[in-house]
């Protein structure tokens, strides 16, 4: 007779590899649906929001992805990776929204199909306090969003897996069902396509590089008022 599972709490359940997730989630547990959410969300939306270039629409593929997934994960059989398959069905689900608009749409058509562009809004890392440097790395940020959201969808999905989501050629090759030499020579092309729209975009961005104004002004500013004994 098996062992009955601990519970885990989210912290232990980090620590958990992707089988024994899915066995807890076979056997109910909602802390191994939580923490496979938790740990794909992020991939599964940058995936989803490079094929439909919509927030909304993402968000809501993401969250029909795993409703699917988890509703017959029975059918996973280890094959691939837990995040290779559940990848595969975010894809899926978001090419299918792009069919219902255009019905002729599959991942080996998507050439110079380009539509209208909207930015993608991907959380910053940083924690900086200073204003001035935040809203620069902002300005800068969407300016990679504006310039992949203006990809072929081709060379999109390609782009954000492998630079934006730092897949590898092969686990990239594996979700969209490529040759990894299909997926080298579109990131190739895509990369391109980037760098001459950031080039024509940049140098005013540039402008702002190495602010100094904000907080950091102001600390200077009281410090050498206070050095020499003037009121700041």
């Amino acid at each position: 007779m098996e062992q009955a599972r601990e519970p885990l709490n989210d912290f232990g359940l980090a620590a958990v590899d992707d089988a024994e997730l899915v066995r807890r989630a076979l056997a109910r547990d909602g802390g191994a649906f939580r923490a496979i959410m938790k740990k794909y969300n992020q991939r599964l939306y940058r995936l989803a929001r490079g094929i439909v270039r919509n927030d909304s629409e993402a968000e809501d593929i993401v969250q029909e992805a795993y409703v699917r997934a988890f509703t017959h994960l029975e059918d996973f059989r280890g094959d691939a990776s837990l995040v290779t398959w559940l990848s595969r069905i975010a894809i899926n689900e978001a090419l299918g929204r792009l069919r219902s608009r255009r019905p002729s749409v599959d991942l080996l058509t998507f050439e110079a199909q380009g539509m209208q562009a909207e930015v993608i809004q991907f959380p910053l890392p940083s924690k900086s306090d200073d204003p001035e440097r935040t809203m620069a790395q902002r300005q800068l940020l969407q300016l990679v969003e504006d310039a992949t959201d203006k990809l072929p969808e081709v060379y999109r999905i390609v782009f954000v897996a492998r630079v934006i989501e730092g897949l590898s050629v092969e686990e990239t090759a594996e979700i969209l069902h490529l040759r990894p030499e299909t997926v080298k020579t579109r990131l190739h092309r895509a990369r391109r396509l980037v760098r001459e729209q950031l080039d024509k975009q940049i140098g005013p961005v540039l402008m702002d590089a190495f602010p100094f104004a904000g907080r950091r002004c102001e600390r200077v500013t009281a410090a050498v008022l206070h050095r020499l004994g003037l009121p700041d």
